[in-house]
C-alpha cells in the first residue's frame, strides 16, 4: 500500500481523497507542516509516499502519471509529488526543513508540494515531470481559479488522453494504422480485468510459438494458420507495451520479457519454416539461419551507433539536418520508416508471404528486404559519422567495447599491442571478418580456416586495442557479429550433413540471445554481463576459433554433434545468468520506446 498526505484543510464537494484511493494511496490529513513530517515517519521506509496539495484540482490521469510511475524514484506534478523508497530520505530532509522554518505554524502547508519539488530538484535528486498534454493538474488560490480549473477539467477527456497516450508517440506505418487503433481498446480490456503486461507478452509467445509450429506442418492449411497466428501475436505484442503504458504498470521482469520474446518468437517462427519446407521436401536451413543472421546484424548496427551517439557533444551534421527536414514533410516520415522494414511491416510481410507462397519465397523476399533496408539505414549513419564532427565519451567508448563481446584470447593480445600499433579500428575489424568468411567460403573444414581465424583473433585485438571513439567505430561490433554468424553458417553449409544447420540455427540463437542481453543491460544503465559470462562463452573471437577447430578435427557428423553441444551450453550458461539478473530487484525497467525493431 502506497500512502499519500494530503496537506493542507480539505475542499469540500472535492474528489480529490477518493481519487487518490482509486489509485492504491491510503490517504492521511496533515494540518501543519509538523503532521507532515508526523506522517510521512509513520510510513514504512519500503513503501512510496506522495506530499498532495488539498486544493489540486485536475484530472485522475494527470495523479497517475504524476504519482503512481515506477520507473522513476521521484516524479511530481503542479500541486503533487511522489516518491520511491530509493528518494525517501531526500524527502525526508525536505520535509524535515519545511516544518523547522515553519515553526508549526498551519500557513507552511501551503504550496508545501512545490517547495518540496523544489527541495528534492536542489538535493540532487531527478525529479520526473510527465508531458500533461491537454491534462489539468492545477492549485488554485481562491473561488473563481478554482472553478475555472475544474471547468478546464470538464472539457477534456482524461480517459480519451489515456487511450491514445498508450500508443507509442513513434512507430511504423503498419502498427500504427493497422494495430494500434483497435488494440489500445483490448489493452484497457485488459486493465480492467485486472491482467498484466507480463502476462499479455507470455500470450503473444505462445501464440507466436503455436504459429511456428502450424508452419512446422509444412501444410497450407498450416502456413495460412501460421500466417494469422503470427498476425494475432503481433496485435498482443503491442497490446501488451499498450497495456504497461496504459496502466503504468513497469517491472523488471516485464523489462526482460519485452527485451526478448520479440527476437524470440521472430526466430523461433524462421525455424518453424524451415522444418515445415524440410516436410516437404525442401532444405531451407540456410535461408532461415542466414534471415536470422541479417536480421541481428541490423539490430546491433542500430545499437551501436545510438550508444556511439548517445551523449556525443557536437552531435550535428548536414545529413542529420537533411533527415530532419524530410521528417518534417508527412507522407516522406511514413516512406522512411516503412522501407527500413520495423516489425509491423516485417511480420505483416511473413505472415501473408507464408500464406500464400512457400517457405522459400518467403524467406528470399525477407532476405532481400532486410538487405535493402540495412543498406539503407548504415550507409546513413555512416554519412552522418562522416559528417559531423562529434566528440565521443568514455561512456560511448566502454559501452562500444562491451557491445564489441572480446574474451580471453582478444584482451590479453590487445594489452600487449596497446600503445605499440595503431590501425583504424573498423578497418581491422573488417578485414579480420572477411579473411575468416573467405577462408571458410573457400577451404571449408580446413587447416587454413583455422590459421584465417587465428588471423582474425590478431586483427580483432587491434581493433580493441585503443579506446572505441572515431568516427566509424560504432561499426566495430556489428563486423564481429557478422564474422562470428557467416563463419557458423558456411561451415554448417559445407558441412552437408542433414541436422547440421540446425544445430548452427541453436547456436547462434544462443550467442545472439547473449548479444541481445547486453544491449539492454546497457540501455537500462546496469552495465555489460559480468565478465567471468564473457569469458566462459568464449568472446566473439574464442568461439570462431573453436568452430573453425571443430570442423577441421572432427568428421561431419561428429561436427554436428560438437555444434550442439556448444549451443547447449552458451544457452544454458546465459539464460540462467541473464534470467537471475533480470528478475533480481536491482534490475532497471527498460522499456524500449525508441525505433520499431
Amino acid at each position: 500500500m502506497s500512502t499519500a498526505i494530503l496537506t493542507g484543510q480539505p475542499v469540500p464537494g472535492s474528489s480529490l481523497e477518493s481519487d487518490l484511493r482509486s489509485l492504491g494511496f491510503d490517504v492521511r490529513l496533515a494540518g501543519e507542516a509538523g503532521d507532515a513530517e508526523t506522517l510521512l515517519a509513520a510510513v514504512p521506509a519500503d513503501q512510496r509516499v506522495a506530499v498532495v496539495d488539498a486544493r489540486f484540482v485536475g484530472h485522475l490521469h494527470a495523479l497517475r502519471l504524476g504519482l503512481t510511475d515506477p520507473r522513476f524514484a521521484a516524479s511530481a506534478v503542479p500541486g503533487a509529488v511522489s516518491v520511491q523508497p530509493e528518494a525517501r530520505r531526500a524527502l525526508t530532509r525536505a520535509v524535515a526543513r519545511e516544518s523547522s522554518a515553519a515553526g508549526g505554524l498551519a500557513v507552511a502547508t501551503d504550496n508545501l508540494a512545490e517547495r518540496l519539488t523544489a527541495a528534492l530538484d536542489a538535493d540532487g535528486v531527478a525529479v520526473f515531470r510527465p508531458e500533461l498534454g491537454t491534462l489539468v493538474a492545477a492549485v488554485p488560490t481562491d473561488p473563481q481559479e478554482r472553478n475555472e480549473a475544474r471547468q478546464a477539467v470538464s472539457a477534456v477527456d482524461d480517459e480519451a488522453v489515456r487511450l491514445r497516450s498508450a500508443v507509442k508517440a513513434r512507430d511504423g506505418f503498419f502498427t500504427t494504422y493497422c494495430i494500434s487503433p483497435y488494440s489500445r481498446y483490448i489493452a484497457r480490456w485488459c486493465a480492467r480485468r485486472g491482467l498484466t503486461p507480463n502476462q499479455v507478452t507470455t500470450a503473444s509467445l505462445l501464440t507466436a510459438l503455436i504459429a511456428a509450429g502450424c508452419a512446422a506442418t509444412g501444410t497450407r492449411a498450416g502456413f495460412v494458420a501460421a500466417g494469422l497466428l503470427l498476425l494475432f501475436s503481433f496485435v498482443l505484442d503491442c497490446t501488451d507495451g499498450q497495456l504497461a503504458r496504459y496502466s503504468l504498470q513497469y517491472s523488471t521482469l516485464g523489462a526482460w520479457l519485452d527485451a526478448t520474446f520479440d527476437r524470440a518468437k521472430e526466430y523461433a517462427y524462421y525455424a518453424g519454416l524451415a522444418l515445415g519446407a524440410a516436410r516437404g521436401g525442401d532444405d531451407v536451413w540456410a535461408l532461415a539461419l542466414g534471415a536470422m543472421i541479417l536480421q541481428t546484424c541490423r539490430h546491433v548496427v542500430d545499437f551501436s551507433f545510438n550508444e556511439a551517439n548517445h551523449d556525443a557533444t557536437a552531435n550535428t551534421s548536414p545529413t542529420a539536418a537533411l533527415s530532419d527536414k524530410l521528417d518534417s514533410v508527412g507522407w516522406t516520415v511514413w516512406v522512411r520508416r516503412m522501407i527500413v522494414l520495423p516489425i509491423g511491416e516485417r511480420w505483416a510481410m511473413i505472415a501473408v508471404l507464408t500464406a500464400l507462397t512457400t517457405p522459400r519465397i518467403t524467406f528470399y523476399v525477407l532476405l532481400v528486404g532486410c538487405a535493402f533496408a540495412a543498406t539503407y539505414t548504415t550507409a546513413g549513419r555512416v554519412l552522418r559519422s562522416l559528417t559531423r564532427k562529434a566528440r565521443r565519451t568514455d561512456r560511448a567508448a566502454q559501452a562500444l567495447a562491451d557491445l564489441a563481446d572480446s574474451g580471453p584470447l582478444v584482451e590479453p593480445l590487445a594489452r600487449l599491442a596497446r600503445g605499440t600499433v595503431r590501425v583504424a579500428a573498423p578497418v581491422s575489424a573488417a578485414v579480420g571478418g572477411v579473411l575468416v568468411v573467405t577462408s571458410a567460403l573457400l577451404w571449408g573444414a580446413g587447416w587454413q580456416t583455422v590459421l584465417c581465424a587465428v588471423g582474425y583473433v590478431l586483427l580483432s585485438a587491434l581493433a580493441v586495442v585503443r579506446p572505441l571513439k572515431g568516427a566509424l567505430d560504432w561499426l566495430v561490433p556489428p563486423f564481429f557479429r557478422a564474422a562470428e554468424y557467416l563463419t557458423v553458417l558456411v561451415l554448417a553449409a559445407k558441412a552437408d550433413v542433414n541436422g547440421v544447420l540446425p544445430a548452427a540455427f541453436g547456436l547462434v540463437a544462443a550467442v545472439a540471445y547473449h548479444h541481445y542481453d547486453t544491449v539492454y543491460r546497457i540501455r537500462g544503465n546496469a552495465g555489460a554481463p559480468p565478465h567471468w559470462l564473457v569469458r566462459a562463452i568464449g568472446g566473439h573471437e574464442g568461439r570462431t576459433l573453436l568452430v573453425t577447430v571443430l570442423a577441421a578435427l572432427l568428421t561431419a557428423a561428429q561436427f554436428k554433434v560438437a555444434l550442439t553441444a556448444l549451443a547447449v551450453a552458451v544457452a544454458l550458461l546465459v539464460l540462467v545468468e541473464s534470467i537471475r539478473f533480470w528478475v533480481s530487484s536491482g534490475a532497471p525497467a527498460v522499456h524500449d520506446e525508441g525505433e520499431p525493431a
